[in-house]
C-alpha cells in the first residue's frame, strides 16, 4: 500500500478516535440534558465520520475503485444525527426538562 494512503488512514482512524473519546467524555460529564445533547451528536459524529472517511479510503485504495458502502453510511450518519438530537431536545422541550441555571434563551410556549 502506497504510504501515502496508510498515513491518511492512520490520521482519520486517530483523529476520529480522539472525536469519539471527546463525545463520550462530554456526554458523561456534562451537567444537564440539554448540553449532553452534544456530545452524541457532534463530535461522536465527527469520529464515526472520520473512521468511516479511513475506511473509505483504505478500502477503495485496495479495490481500486471508489466503495458505495461507506459513501451511504456516511451519508446517512450525517443526515440522521442531527434529526434525531433535534427530536431528542424538542421532546425534552416538550416535557419540561430542567436547564443548566445560566442557560440563555428560553423555550417557546403556545
Amino acid at each position: 500500500m502506497d504510504i501515502l494512503i496508510e498515513w491518511l488512514v492512520a490520521i482519520f482512524v486517530v483523529v476520529g478516535g480522539i472525536f469519539a473519546l471527546i463525545g463520550s467524555i462530554g456526554l458523561a460529564r456534562l451537567p444537564d440534558f440539554y448540553t449532553r445533547l452534544h456530545g452524541p451528536t457532534k463530535a461522536t459524529t465527527l469520529g464515526v465520520g472520520g473512521t468511516i472517511i479511513a475506511s473509505l479510503l483504505f478500502f477503495s485504495w485496495q479495490e481500486r475503485g471508489l466503495q458505495l458502502h461507506e459513501v451511504l453510511i456516511t451519508l446517512f450518519l450525517f443526515i440522521t444525527a442531527p434529526v434525531s438530537a433535534h427530536m431528542l431536545a424538542k421532546a425534552a422541550m416538550h416535557r419540561d426538562l430542567k436547564r443548566m441555571k445560566g442557560t440563555q434563551g428560553k423555550p417557546w410556549k403556545q
